[in-house]
């Protein structure tokens, strides 16, 4: 590892609210899911029209992916090899998985099928952002922080990524969460020290 690396944004989404660096930026607490997910995109007054046509695990990680990278960015100090994007989650795509199974019964979904795989969420933020970097999806009980710094650190300190989108994306029926860090070789503002110990302090309790 080449040195410490940065934490210059996190996203939260749990509990019907979307916040960013411990600062709520929408919340509609008596929403569905879905209502919810649609809610915050249109609040954050994102135009991308595939997001309608995306499962609800991939509306979920592209939503935090937006909320972290909106004025914290520089996309142009980079080559689009240079971001890598990864992710882990407990349920990989079952809540996909079961509605597809129950399409079957009549008319299996094409456009259902086509997110029967967890990686395609971090598909889907690639191709909003043009991402061309490593890639990878992890499937553990529940949030790993010192797998996930490791691995990070070992991208960028070995200079195959230079930032990093990465984090937990969980949803399985009524129940989910997502939390998304932004890792960068270089700080901007007042970030963190990328470490297993930062992230536990940012996450909610019990996370």
């Amino acid at each position: 590892m080449d040195g410490p690396h940065y934490i210059n944004a996190y996203c939260i989404i749990e509990q019907n609210q979307v916040r960013k660096n411990g600062s709520t930026l929408f919340e509609n607490r008596d929403a569905a899911v879905p209502v919810f997910l649609e809610s915050a995109y249109q609040y954050l007054d994102i135009n991308y029209p595939k997001f309608y046509k995306m499962d609800l695990l991939s509306k979920l990680g592209f939503l935090g992916s937006e909320v972290l990278l909106r004025d914290s960015f520089e996309k142009d100090a980079y080559q689009e090899q240079d971001t890598a994007v990864v992710l882990s989650n407990a349920s990989g795509s079952l809540d996909t998985d079961i509605r597809y199974f129950n399409t079957v019964r009549d008319f299996a979904s094409p456009s259902l099928f086509v997110y029967t795989l967890p990686n395609i969420m971090i598909g889907e933020i690639c191709i909003r952002n043009q991402f061309r970097g490593e890639n990878a999806f992890f499937v553990f009980p529940s949030f790993d922080a010192t797998f996930t710094v490791d691995y990070v650190n070992d991208l960028i300190g070995s200079n195959r990524a230079k930032a990093c989108i990465c984090g937990w994306v969980e949803l399985l029926n009524e129940k989910y969460q997502a939390f998304l860090f932004l890792v960068e070789k270089k700080a901007l503002g007042a970030p963190l020290v990328f470490s297993a110990a930062n992230i536990q302090n940012i996450l909610p309790p019990g996370t």
